[in-house]
């Protein structure tokens, strides 16, 4: 039986203070990073090894549209997960589509869930991400996507995927860096089948887990972390503004939201929790 929980407490905390940020640096636009209010974690509960609870299978409480006050419509609670329901349209977001995100932003933690995704499906999951704006031709704000903000977790159907064969080395499979660090060994289960993620931030320092397995470590803020977004589709020449905000991904303050990715296909979310490490 599928069962709907609309997410509608989030109204009043997206209408608050947004810190500017004008830059232009290597070529990037101006942009503005939006302060949203943020839920209160004493509110979520706390299970028996001291991880805070984010979803716990039966309501979308502290999740909204990335860029907005509310969970949209295509992503439900159904049997105990967070399901995004496809339209087969890639990246073409619809109104009732688009990324979402927990409404409270993290330093350092590590964090949990498992997933499942439809044959040939696409998604990610984020971390230290910002909602950031820019103006449009009529001076109007607009949201930038979330992934120029934030490193991200690859969830993908490997087998029958296309991104699968592309990047480098397997850099865009599942569990990898998105376009920058293949996850070694791939030890991902087929899809319709769940598997297991762990990310693990530490004062730079991330590591991923695919299924149990340690799969990839880097170092954010560092040479490495800047010589590798160079190397990728987010280089300062190819990408100023995605460059410059991943390069500082986290802001001053080096934390950010998790959020889940909408690209178009049927993908499932559940056991989401957080370790804070603080």
């Amino acid at each position: 039986m599928k069962k709907v929980i609309l997410f509608t407490a989030m109204a009043a905390l997206l209408m608050s203070a947004v810190s500017c940020k004008n830059t232009n640096k290597g070529g990037a636009p101006a942009y503005k990073v939006v302060d949203a209010a943020q839920v209160d974690l004493a509110d979520f509960p706390v299970d028996e090894e001291g991880y805070v609870v984010l979803f716990d299978g039966t309501s979308s409480k502290g999740w909204r549209g990335y860029g907005k006050d509310a969970l949209p419509g295509r992503w439900t609670v159904e049997d105990g997960c967070l399901k995004f329901s496809g339209t087969g349209s890639g990246e073409g977001q619809t109104g009732e589509g688009g990324d979402v995100i927990f409404a409270h932003q993290f330093k350092n933690f590590t964090l949990e869930l498992e997933w499942k995704i439809s044959k040939g499906g696409n998604s990610g999951i984020f971390y230290l991400a910002k909602e950031v704006t820019t103006k449009d031709e009529n001076g109007n704000d607009r949201y930038e996507p979330i992934y120029i903000s934030a490193p991200e977790y690859q969830v993908l159907d490997n087998a029958n995927h296309p991104d699968a064969l592309l990047g480098v080395d397997g850099n865009r499979q599942s569990a990898s860096l998105y376009d920058m660090i293949p996850a070694v060994p791939q030890n991902q289960n087929p899809y319709g089948e769940w598997n297991k993620v762990k990310i693990l931030v530490y004062k730079g320092t991330v590591v991923h887990f695919q299924n149990d397995v340690k799969v990839l470590e880097y170092h954010l803020w560092t040479q490495q972390w800047t010589d590798m977004l160079q190397a990728s589709k987010f280089s300062q020449k190819d990408w100023p503004l995605a460059f410059e905000l991943l390069n500082n991904c986290g802001g001053e303050n080096h934390e950010g939201y998790i959020g889940l990715q909408d690209h178009g296909d049927d993908v499932w979310y559940r056991n989401i929790r957080i370790k804070l490490m603080d």
